[in-house]
């Protein structure tokens, strides 16, 4: 049904969708509901009466400044704490490479608007995070696309997809949204190496790279990078962006997160974002800063990990008590999803639909591929839920599998 107001919204607007995520963490509100289908963080391990205090001393001892505009990189006493925190990672840059943003999401959204004019091509993963695709698909991005396996992209056909001239390469190394998979080192090196050959620039998103519960840890494609070219006289100007957020690690209520890239693009996207917002919130950095300082964000992510490894745990082991053979999932190292492929002949969205009325929900699959396929796939979060909850859900969902696939075979007999 038209209404007044269709022909009024500007063409960039056909192409925005709502994202497939969001719609489903209505479903969180319903009681009754066991949702595996949001990437929130577990509640519990939220540091509410840290933040107390962090607040009370900020208003006491920062009251006025808390309360003022504040300038479009971000309070410089932040920046410079991630800074100190990358160089822990052999990451070294300067508060100048650092840029404060409202969450990775309005990242994704400057990144958008800084580099992408209608029809240019960028190359992600298939699947890849859904909300990139939502904030570029308002810039008219097209996409390329390089499928990935249990060690993360395909390096083997990433030249391939290089030869359409993509803007930018976008790419999930660490515990990867929706997949759970880790990037392996070797691909990691032949990412860096091909980017450049081809002169194509890496945006890094990262917000799980602290939260591994197994294996080692791998350095991340913007200290690789950096390694790689070694020429930028002590002040990074390398080929790859890098985004992280405090969301995973502190809460995402606060909507806070960080750009780490050249000077002269930091410059580009303070522009952007000054149009935007003019500037994060200042009494939420200023909290973020407190809370972090005298060693209490290294405390509380062991907390964080010990809490997830569990949960994770938890939900591989109940998927192989209830789940039924001909079901596949990931085994990730870290972060916050594993990734299930259903028989070919299942598509996921309609077993959503058996699965709500079993009082579970996940995410289907689909979605998350931009050039269309993955429908016998589903994403399923664990950090959400506490063990109990994890188990039921997971016999919940086992249920309905065991009889959409029942019922398939009962089809394929009587044909």
């Amino acid at each position: 049904m038209q209404t007044l107001w269709d022909h009024r919204y500007a063409q960039r607007t056909q192409r925005m969708k709502s994202s497939a995520v969001r719609e489903l963490l209505k479903l969180t509100e319903r009681p009754d509901i066991i949702s595996f289908g949001g990437g929130m963080p577990a509640p519990e391990v939220f540091p509410i009466e840290e933040f107390r205090e962090a607040c009370e001393r900020v208003l006491r001892d920062y009251g006025a400044l808390s309360l003022q505009y504040s300038s479009t990189e971000g309070y410089r006493p932040l920046r410079e704490q991630i800074a100190r925190h990358s160089a822990r990672y052999s990451i070294d840059v300067s508060p100048d490479n650092i840029m404060i943003t409202s969450g990775s999401q309005q990242a994704l959204d400057l990144i958008g608007k800084v580099f992408i004019n209608p029809g240019d091509h960028i190359l992600v993963e298939s699947p890849t995070y859904l909300g990139a695709l939502q904030a570029w698909a308002t810039y008219g991005a097209e996409y390329v696309t390089v499928p990935i396996d249990e060690y993360g992209m395909i390096t083997d056909e990433l030249e391939a997809a290089l030869r359409y001239g993509p803007k930018f390469i976008y790419v999930l190394p660490n515990f990867h949204n929706p997949a759970g998979v880790t990037l392996a080192l070797e691909r990691r090196k032949r990412l860096i190496e091909l980017a450049d050959h081809y002169g194509v620039p890496i945006i890094e998103d990262d917000p799980y790279g602290q939260l591994r519960y197994d294996g080692e840890h791998l350095p991340s494609v913007v200290l690789l990078d950096g390694q790689f070219r070694d020429n930028c006289s002590g002040e990074y100007c390398g080929n790859v962006i890098y985004l992280s957020t405090f969301s995973k690690i502190l809460a995402p209520g606060l909507r806070l997160a960080w750009v780490i890239a050249p000077p002269e693009v930091i410059r580009k996207m303070v522009q952007a974002k000054q149009g935007e917002d003019l500037h994060s919130a200042t009494f939420n950095q200023l909290v973020a800063h407190e809370v972090s300082r005298g060693g209490f964000l290294d405390r509380h992510i062991k907390v964080i990990r010990s809490t997830y490894r569990e949960r994770r745990d938890v939900m591989m082991s109940a998927m192989d008590a209830y789940f039924p053979p001909g079901v596949e999932w990931t085994h990730p190292e870290g972060g916050l999803f594993l990734w299930a492929t259903l028989p070919n002949n299942l598509d996921s969205s309609e077993v959503l639909k058996d699965a709500v009325a079993e009082k579970v929900a996940f995410v289907p699959g689909g979605s998350f591929h931009p050039l269309g396929g993955g429908e016998n796939t589903m994403r399923l979060n664990f950090s959400y839920a506490r063990p109990d909850i994890i188990r039921e859900g997971i016999a919940r969902l086992g249920k309905v599998l065991t009889n959409r696939i029942s019922q398939q075979s009962a089809e394929k007999v009587r044909a």
